[in-house]
């Protein structure tokens, strides 16, 4: 399969109307696949209301088929039209974060593909922030089912080389809309039941949502590698680079004992750290992922430093850890995912003498 490249300014006005929009809105309205930028990452996007479609996706991917998967929209009528009905807290979370980095899940109307759903009774659903998203969807008149656009397991794609490198030859295109800006994927909030409950966070935080409606349960999963999650995107190890990766709590000194311990048992060792570290982890290579004063600037460059590695022949990758709080929450739940649950911790090393 030849995958097109539409390269797009996303700042020109009527986007939705330019010919490469028209384009890949023709190739969705087919039942093609097309990845496309969003605020968060580029999802691989489907029309939602067909099985064809939503088959090309998994295939795509490699990934299996029982996993739902969030639903895009442009507008306000197609949330209407594909759930049953928006409870007041979910209201008031839309009309606080959207279009934007929020996935509410609701009851749906049964008028989208079972697949997409598997099976289940309610539906991801969310509005990118993102004008080439919008302009998109507008364009193919369709909502449009979009996981990550990566090979499943793989760390999510924050730029359209990144699809390409993962994705060519097996999607009908790519709209290139530049880099991403949150850098991980939507928080997700089900708001099908009188409990609110955050399954996945993102790039909208706890205490961000708890301003809006009051305090919200989080979904044990995320700090339970044994419990089956709840939320689209997050029942198979994901973000995984190609080499094991390995986190580590403690000091600077414990974490550059750890990398020369490996280094001394023969390993090429990388370290994925912050710019407060640089150069002091001892590393063979060092991929800096941002600065601890703006954690945001973390989740921004996640996915790409996860990447950054892959070409390096590593033995093992170590990485910092970061405080729970805000935007931290969500970049340890990835991190988490990426390590399977692998973390050293200074404290427990010294409980052993």
């Amino acid at each position: 399969m030849n995958t097109n490249i539409w390269t797009v300014d996303k700042n020109v006005e009527n986007l939705s109307e330019s010919r490469q929009i028209q384009q890949a809105a023709q190739a969705l309205k087919r039942n093609e696949v097309v990845a496309f930028p969003t605020e968060t990452v580029y999802g691989l996007g489907g029309n939602a209301l067909s099985d064809i479609a939503i088959d090309h996706i998994f295939q795509a991917k490699g990934r299996p088929s029982d996993n739902p998967l969030i639903v895009h929209i442009s507008n306000r009528e197609q949330l209407i039209e594909y759930v049953d009905k928006v409870p007041e807290r979910a209201e008031k979370l839309i009309e606080a974060f959207w279009p934007g980095p929020i996935t509410v899940v609701l009851q749906h109307s049964k008028k989208l593909s079972t697949k997409v759903t598997a099976n289940l009774p309610t539906v991801g659903i969310r509005m990118p922030d993102h004008p080439v998203a919008l302009a998109l969807i507008e364009a193919a008149g369709l909502p449009l089912a979009a996981p990550s656009a990566n090979t499943s397991g793989k760390p999510s794609p924050t730029s359209a080389n990144h699809v390409e490198k993962d994705l060519n030859g097996k999607i009908s295109g790519i709209v290139d809309g530049g880099e991403t800006g949150v850098g991980l994927e939507s928080t997700v909030v089900d708001c099908s039941n009188d409990e609110v409950v955050i399954l996945r966070p993102g790039g909208v935080t706890k205490e961000q949502i708890e301003e809006v409606i009051g305090p919200v349960k989080v979904d044990p999963a995320l700090f339970d590698q044994e419990t089956a999650p709840r939320s689209p995107g997050m029942k198979y190890t994901h973000y995984a680079p190609s080499s094991p990766l390995v986190l580590v709590e403690g000091s600077q000194t414990f974490f550059t004992k750890k990398v020369n311990d490996a280094k001394r048992e023969g390993k090429k060792v990388g370290a994925m750290i912050t710019e407060e570290s640089q150069g002091l982890s001892q590393a063979d290579y060092e991929v800096i992922t941002g600065s601890r004063k703006d954690l945001s600037s973390v989740a921004h460059s996640l996915y790409r430093s996860l990447r950054a590695f892959d070409d390096c022949e590593l033995d093992i990758i170590f990485a910092e850890i970061y405080s729970e709080n805000e935007i931290g929450s969500a970049i340890m739940n990835r991190l988490r995912k990426a390590s399977g649950g692998v973390i050293i911790k200074e404290t427990d090393e010294m409980n052993n003498f």
